[in-house]
């Protein structure tokens, strides 16, 4: 009597397990569906011009920057040139490392033959086939920038300037001849606050970084026919601002590109 008792029980316990085990495994986890949204930023083009008109992406200059910064950094400690300037010329003038004088002879700066016992190479910049000065690597060419700054003059005023001075760096440069553009000083500028490569000249000066307020002159309130660019402006708010076009504001002034600068004067009627 025992054992069928035993034996009855062992095969409810068996029929209790086998359901609990179906019941389980009957249970479907629904399929997880996880939308991966990638989130890319735009990267606008623009047009270096000088030497090299050059189109080239944010990505194309920042790698350029990351390359050839700690080079700027330490020519701003052997020979007190601001980084920012020497990054922003270096940006300008070679098209971001994508220039055909680049190119063709490692030459970052667009400093012509002048006073020079190497090697050159032709290219058209203010005349045709005006000759420039070759390199064997970028590094020289850096080098040499420095030393064409700091053995020329002309330039002497500048290095009276505070190194954190980068606008007034810019504006002198184009006085003292260094460039034909007359617009020259703003690209310099805009690139410099764009790209925040006053940063560098932080990171040399570190505590000694003091910051240079714009001369009353050139921050001015203008009315009529012209407006004064503020910070956070583009070519884009304030073509909306006035309603005109981007290419309209471009041909009043005489732009080749979109790149402005706080405290620049631009017409914006006839």
């Amino acid at each position: 009597m025992f054992k069928k008792i035993a034996v009855v029980l062992c095969l409810l316990i068996m029929a209790s397990c086998g359901s609990k085990k179906k019941a389980v495994s009957s249970k479907k986890r629904p399929p997880v569906h996880r939308e991966v949204v990638e989130k890319k930023e735009e990267r606008s083009s623009e047009t270096l011009e000088s030497t090299s008109k050059t189109t080239v992406t944010t990505n194309t200059v920042e790698d350029y920057i990351n390359y050839f910064s700690p080079i700027a950094k330490q020519n701003m400690v052997t020979h007190g040139i601001p980084a920012s300037i020497t990054m922003a010329q270096a940006i300008l003038e070679s098209g971001a490392g994508k220039g055909t004088l680049v190119k063709k002879a490692n030459n970052h700066f667009g400093i012509k033959c002048h006073n020079w016992g190497g090697e050159g190479v032709f290219h058209d910049d203010d005349e045709k086939g005006e000759c420039f000065r070759k390199y064997n690597d970028p590094g020289q060419s850096f080098e040499d920038h420095s030393r064409f700054l700091t053995t020329r003059s002309r330039y002497a005023f500048l290095f009276k300037l505070k190194q954190s001075d980068y606008k007034g760096w810019a504006r002198g440069l184009r006085k003292a001849g260094y460039a034909t553009d007359k617009r020259y000083p703003e690209k310099l500028i805009s690139l410099i606050e764009r790209y925040r490569l006053y940063d560098l000249d932080k990171d040399v000066l570190k505590g000694r970084y003091e910051v240079v307020a714009d001369p009353p002159e050139v921050i001015v309130k203008a009315s009529g026919n012209y407006h004064v660019v503020e910070k956070g402006e583009t070519l884009y708010s304030i073509s909306r601002r006035y309603n005109i076009t981007v290419d309209l504001l471009k041909r009043l002034n005489g732009l080749r590109n979109n790149i402005i600068s706080i405290g620049q004067k631009l017409k914006i009627k006839n």
